[in-house]
């Protein structure tokens, strides 16, 4: 029998390609040159400057098709002093696998790259899986998933269900798997009123107290009581600026931005169509203008409880003894692309270091994770 995937190689080999958004740094091509030869056609979906893998064993269109998704690319290492490894070292120190991307999320790639390479080898199923493996999560994303899946659909290629290897669990491995995310969406506004000295201010048009009403009424107002599986929707103020040094000027503009995640009562639309009503108001009610622009980073979405994640609770169950709480926390991941596309849960690691300086994994987990993706595509092709 051919040597089962080492997860923890993997990842350490994968860690140690600086592939840093948008960056390739050779870590898609270690998975193509990894997976090819264990019999998956892939193919690099490339676009906009941002590399992807898309690769499939087994045959196209089949009836069960079970996809995992995930990402190579990470966020910046900060000051490389502040690092007491090098971040792109993988070294293995106290049962921890160290480097930037250990935890998000390239031990969750390698551990099912690993789980399915092994699986198709020992077991060949009667069905298809694909891994979707994108170099732009961490950036804009807007050529990562998302052009995977148009390339999917051009070329005719589904996946019947899916999962995302990010880190769910808060503290311990199998705490949590997330069945949904809530939408994210930032509102920039500008008021612009008429500069003039302080010392007269009924010769000029202040921006700031509007700007400020705005911001009240905005932050004062309670978006809703939560959902059956999610949160309580929240606003936050996240800046006001002016850009005015001087204490003997009323300034001419003010701007302030409020980012919104929001659950599933809401869309961005209706979210959109609220404050503007608000701004609309306060622009009445002290004689200025105030333009909104608005960017939406996904949609609230939901994967209701069933098929998918029962089949991934029970993995889970049988593999750490813990069973999942199904959750709909956090911010946005690339499931909320692939919620268009097929039934999508997210399950992975616990994430406790992801984004930190000094960033690791246990190794431990790391073989955890395979295991639990290796059961997951046992069930689900078992009948």
């Amino acid at each position: 029998m051919t040597d089962r995937i080492d997860p923890v190689d993997l990842t350490a080999r994968l860690v140690r390609c600086p592939s840093v958004t948008p960056d390739e740094g050779g870590a898609l091509v270690l998975l193509e040159n990894l997976l090819g030869p264990a019999g998956f056609e892939c193919t690099r979906v490339d676009r906009g400057g941002v590399s992807n893998l898309f690769a499939r064993w087994g045959r196209k269109g089949a009836n069960r098709t079970f996809g995992f998704n995930g990402h190579t690319d990470v966020v910046p290492i900060g000051n490389p002093d502040d690092w007491t490894v090098d971040p792109f070292g993988a070294e293995i120190r106290d049962g921890y696998l160290w480097g930037r991307g250990a935890t998000d999320m390239k031990s969750g790639v390698a551990a099912f790259a690993a789980a399915a390479i092994d699986f198709t080898r020992e077991t060949p199923p009667d069905g298809a899986i694909i891994l979707a493996i994108t170099g732009d999560e961490e950036g804009p994303a807007l050529d990562g998933t998302t052009a995977l899946l148009d390339w999917m659909a051009e070329a005719g290629e589904r996946m019947t269900d899916c999962l995302v290897g990010e880190p769910t669990s808060p503290n311990e491995m199998g705490e949590a798997m997330k069945i949904g995310r809530r939408g994210s969406m930032t509102a920039r506004f500008t008021v612009t009123g008429v500069q003039g000295h302080s010392a007269y201010p009924h010769r000029a048009k202040n921006p700031l107290p509007p700007l400020a009403r705005l911001m009240d009424r905005l932050a004062s107002h309670k978006l809703d009581g939560g959902s059956d599986h999610f949160d309580p929707s929240s606003l936050a103020i996240v800046t006001i600026d002016t850009g005015n040094p001087a204490t003997n000027v009323i300034p001419a503009k003010g701007t302030a931005a409020v980012n919104i995640r929001f659950n599933d009562l809401h869309s961005s639309q209706t979210l959109t169509d609220w404050m503007q009503a608000e701004a609309n108001a306060v622009a009445t009610d002290f004689d200025v203008k105030i333009a909104m622009e608005v960017s939406v980073s996904g949609e609230s979405f939901l994967t209701p409880p069933g098929d998918l994640s029962d089949l991934i609770g029970k993995a889970v169950q049988a593999e750490t003894g813990r069973m999942p709480e199904m959750s709909t926390s956090g911010g946005t991941s690339d499931a909320r692309f692939v919620k268009d596309h097929c039934p999508v849960v997210e399950f992975g690691l616990v994430g406790k270091t992801m984004h930190q300086v000094d960033e690791r994994v246990s190794v431990e987990q790391i073989h955890q994770l395979k295991a639990i993706y290796g059961r997951i595509l046992r069930d689900y092709f078992a009948d």
